[in-house]
């Protein structure tokens, strides 16, 4: 019987922490762990979670309810791909014979060759984020992990920023309605 109500508590822990959202007021975005490029995603989410509105986004750890941490990267890259194919034949017959000024002489050569050769290079541009939203007891409350190879009208990392938000209001917005 205490198994049974222990694995009660146990699967509300969970669900009451995912809770916890809806009450989250002020929010710092912390640095982001990565490469040169997660300062510049730290920036970008910034803009993108204050232009959703959700929350009141502080630079002051102290005064927030929640702490936006995680890890970011961008790259650029070139991607190569070569490729050769190739087929050559020869061939060569040769007779001679004779003697003194009577000569007779045959000969033949045969020669065919075909090459082909195929290089690509292509530059690729991908953004991947994990973050996380952990309430000041540093529990997690919130977390996803976005990755883009960018959209139409804007690059791989600003597309990771507003997946991330989106993500983020869509599950704020179904706990809500709980």
């Amino acid at each position: 019987m205490n198994a049974i109500v222990l694995m009660l508590l146990l699967a509300q822990v969970p669900d009451e922490l995912s809770g916890q959202i809806v009450t989250v007021r002020r929010v710092f975005v912390d640095r982001l762990t990565g490469g040169e490029t997660a300062a510049q995603m730290r920036d970008l989410l910034i803009s993108s979670l204050q232009n959703a509105k959700l929350f009141v986004l502080t630079e002051n750890a102290e005064r927030a309810d929640a702490f936006l941490r995680g890890a970011a990267e961008d790259l650029v890259y070139t991607d190569a791909f070569s490729s050769s194919e190739g087929t050559n034949v020869r061939g060569a017959v040769g007779e001679s014979s004779g003697t003194g000024r009577t000569r007779n002489s045959n000969s033949a050569s045969l020669t065919v060759g075909d090459r082909e050769a195929l290089s690509i290079r292509e530059r690729k541009h991908e953004a991947l984020a994990t973050v996380r939203l952990v309430n000041k007891d540093g529990d997690v409350i919130w977390s996803t992990t976005q990755e883009s190879t960018g959209a139409k009208f804007r690059g791989a990392s600003a597309d990771v920023a507003d997946k991330i938000t989106k993500q983020l209001v869509a599950d704020y917005e179904r706990r809500r309605l709980k």
